[in-house]
């Protein structure tokens, strides 16, 4: 029977085992987060409010049930630093390190559950791809640990404690998860704007997507005869990237001028405006209530939170090359055109068509949950659920302060979102059908009224 289950295990497409692995490290971050060793004493800690920060852990959202300081010791707050690491850089990433530690052969079936986990579409070099990610993110997370440490140290009475400070804020920032230690995100600095800089840098080099990273180091070091050429990809999911954050920041600025920055100087509006704008892309941190904003600016940053992060990032979301091809169809098929041609390239019509298969697919899911959650949570304004579903979905960690008051229902809806968010569209669309082989007929084709 044993050898049975095995065999079947071993029929899943990578697909399927790259969910099983993100369910199976959720469940176990669940155990470890409940150890005794990880709690403070006297602290309530149900199965589901377990759960619940375990997948908000490993999706690297950043949504809380419970207060992060009061709850986790300092060995608790380590286990969830690793639980980030593990859930931002992406399981096969880890698991690559480890296999290279044991000196085991990366063969076909591992490169291939790499190349699932971090939505690349080819089979070449990825073992160096997972190297280059890890020294990568964890070079800027030591980095950001040493600068965020040192200048803590006049916030904080011991240096111990602002290099546990400085630490956390640099993974959480890097892997974009939302999670602080301070007890109220990055509101003690709001008006500290070396601190905003060196936490919206980190965000960005979290989202901005691995292959970019890795592109411009490669730009960087350069010293070919020939000009160095970036990707499509880089140069469309660069743009878009860029383009939200300034659109979301003039937006903010904007909706926000005669009601919450009314009292405001033009610098301090500016940093609240930059950083939300950074921030609501799936960083999750805050430099103040967000609850605070106006209707307008909530719809925007609910937005900006569904579509999340670049691919092959730490992020959620439909991601940015979605929501760029998207806009480009429309833009083009509006002026006449059967194709997209940016960047002196023509982009592929299956991406046209994956693109949106991602958006339609994404409107259901929240669209579904947001009617979920509005008839179990009466309590909540509709406004309250759609900021909630769409920071779960883009695995951002922003709220209006309704998490910890969700009932059980509501926080196991939130959960199935974290969850989908992590893995992402296809892999979740994926996950039922398996592996699908080449249709062997094909019926007359008809049109139909459209629009």
């Amino acid at each position: 029977m044993r050898n049975n289950k095995i065999k079947k295990v071993l029929r899943l497409s990578s697909v399927q085992l790259i969910v099983l692995f993100y369910f199976s490290a959720a469940l176990l971050s669940t155990l470890l987060l409940s150890l005794p060793i990880a709690l403070k004493p006297n602290v309530e800690w149900t199965f589901v409010d377990a759960l619940f920060t375990a997948v908000s852990a490993i999706s690297v959202t950043g949504l809380a049930v419970v207060s992060t300081p009061d709850t986790f010791s300092v060995t608790g707050i380590f286990i969830l630093m690793f639980v980030l690491q593990f859930g931002g850089i992406g399981i096969m990433t880890l698991g690559t390190f480890i296999w290279m530690l044991v000196g085991k052969r990366i063969g076909f079936k591992e490169r291939r559950l790499i190349m699932t986990d971090q939505n690349q579409v080819s089979f070449s070099g990825l073992v160096r791809l997972m190297k280059q990610i890890l020294v990568m993110i964890l070079t800027i997370e030591g980095i950001g640990a040493v600068i965020l440490g040192t200048y803590f140290i006049k916030y904080f009475p011991t240096w111990q404690e602002a290099f546990l400070q400085g630490l956390f804020a640099s993974v959480s920032a890097t892997t974009n998860a939302g999670f602080d230690i301070t007890g109220s995100s990055l509101v003690p600095f709001a008006n500290d704007y070396f601190v905003q800089f060196i936490n919206m840098l980190l965000l960005i080099l979290g989202a901005i997507g691995f292959p970019v990273l890795i592109e411009l180091r490669d730009f960087i070091n350069h010293k070919g005869t020939y000009p160095y050429h970036f990707s499509l990809y880089t140069k469309l999911t660069t743009t878009t990237f860029f383009a939200l954050v300034v659109i979301g920041t003039l937006f903010i600025y904007l909706f926000e001028f005669h009601h919450f920055f009314s009292n405001k100087t033009w610098h301090e509006a500016l940093f609240y405006s930059l950083f939300q704008s950074i921030s609501s892309r799936n960083g999750g941190l805050a430099t103040m209530d967000v609850s605070e904003f106006s209707d307008p600016t909530l719809l925007l940053l609910s937005a900006l939170m569904f579509i999340g992060a670049s691919p092959s990032s730490v992020g959620g979301g439909i991601r940015t090359t979605t929501f760029a091809i998207a806009i480009l169809s429309i833009f083009f098929y509006a002026k006449g055109k059967n194709t997209i041609k940016i960047f002196s390239r023509e982009v592929e019509d299956q991406d046209i068509h994956k693109s949106f298969i991602v958006l339609t697919t994404a409107i259901l899911i929240c669209g579904t949950a947001i009617t979920i959650m509005s008839y179990i949570e009466p309590s909540f304004s509709v406004l309250e659920i759609i900021f909630e579903v769409c920071s779960a979905f883009g695995t951002t960690g922003l709220s209006m302060g309704i998490t910890a008051d969700l009932s059980t229902g509501g926080k196991l809806v939130i959960i199935a979102l974290m969850f989908i968010g992590r893995i992402g569209i296809f892999s979740f669309l994926f996950l039922i059908r398996g592996n699908v082989g080449e249709e062997k007929f094909h019926y007359p084709k008809e049109k139909v009224i459209i629009g």
